[in-house]
């Protein structure tokens, strides 16, 4: 009896001192890069083609302002020769050093390289000119996809004053500290900042999950014979959740997000991620198809910096509005898992697209 009632106190205790124990510090954070491939090796473009994105999206043709900062990892070694077929490929204007278009910053001199993340990184800044081809495009390379080198590179593009967006398309576990590091997210020259918000359905991820960030989720696109838009559902993989320690920031709550319980709601705005309705995609002598909200942070940065006007306060208060379908496509249809309301598509506000799809530029 005594022995059985020493068990049941070692038992009480671990389940108390459970949560802190298993606390996620940042220490141990780690951005992962929601990238998907769908086709690999292929020996001409089979993905989504720019001109058709920017029709599904009512994109303009060509424009850009000042400077979209793309934050990465490791070194991608054939980034601007793998930009200039890419380039080449759908006609688009030439971005290089030598033009003053293209800009690659090493945080460190010594980074290696990393065939995952340049796959990622070509992705990015491949889609970001695509979308806003007249914008300069800053590769910012962390050393490593630590959280501590992550911030630094962020803070580099933060500081710049040319920089009207940042684009973030990787994430990772919420952490116990995140609160304190949302100042990151911050540019005193009015830079907006972007983060994918996962690809593994329910669930928040940071910095998504940050009130300095504009959180991007996923959706699926499904094309008539022609390459026109038939329908878009949300995609089963988008992020999507209610933060577990970033409060409602003031735009949600005037707004009025259904059952965040006062808490940040991810995601705020979305764009196609499907694999399946994937992105051509050159990286290191290799087409691919590829998809994740990985595309979707990149180019809503590119949004921004055709527009000047993309930031969450103003997406909140054009979805708040009578007309706020001049702003947004809704999104009604599709889930990213069994949790019932919080992971299904709803007119209006949903955990899995946020707001809606972009139709313009200008909010």
């Amino acid at each position: 009896m005594k022995n059985n009632f020493f068990i049941l106190l070692i038992i009480l205790f671990l389940f108390c001192a459970g949560p802190a124990m298993a606390a996620y510090h940042f220490s141990n954070y780690k951005g992962k890069n929601p990238i998907h491939i769908y086709k690999s090796d292929t020996k001409t473009p089979q993905g989504i083609l720019p001109d058709q994105i920017k029709k599904i999206y009512n994109l303009p043709k060509s424009g850009g302002h000042e400077t979209i900062a793309i934050i990465d990892a490791y070194n991608d070694k054939t980034m601007e020769a793998d930009l200039a077929v890419f380039d080449k490929a759908f006609n688009l204007q030439d971005c290089t050093t030598k033009n003053g278009c293209f800009e690659q910053h090493l945080m460190d001199k010594s980074e290696k390289t990393n065939s995952g993340w340049a796959g990622e990184t070509a992705l990015d800044v491949e889609w970001a000119h695509a979308i806003a081809p007249n914008a300069k495009i800053l590769l910012v390379e962390a050393k490593t996809p630590s959280g501590a080198n992550l911030l630094s590179a962020i803070d580099y593009a933060a500081n710049r004053a040319d920089v009207v967006a940042v684009s973030m398309s990787w994430g990772g576990d919420e952490t116990v500290e995140e609160k304190s590091l949302d100042v990151h997210f911050t540019s005193k020259n009015g830079a907006i900042f972007f983060a994918s918000s996962g690809d593994n359905g329910w669930g928040a991820s940071w910095p998504a999950a940050s009130p300095n960030v504009v959180s991007v989720g996923g959706t699926s696109l499904s094309l008539k014979s022609d390459g026109t838009l038939n329908k878009e559902t949300a995609w089963s993989g988008s992020g999507g959740g209610v933060s577990a320690y970033e409060t409602a920031p003031d735009f949600q709550k005037n707004y009025l997000i259904p059952k965040c319980k006062g808490m940040r709601a991810i995601p705020d705005v979305a764009y196609n991620a499907d694999p399946q309705s994937g992105f051509s995609v050159y990286s290191n002598k290799k087409w691919y198809v590829v998809g994740g909200t990985s595309a979707a942070a990149p180019q809503w940065a590119a949004i921004q910096s055709l527009g000047l006007s993309a930031s969450a306060k103003n997406l909140y208060s054009d979805k708040a509005t009578s007309s706020y379908s001049k702003y947004f496509r809704d999104i009604v249809s599709g889930k990213n898992g069994d949790c019932k309301f919080y992971c299904q598509a709803a007119k209006h506000y949903d955990y899995i697209t946020g707001l809606g799809s972009p139709i313009t530029v200008n909010f």
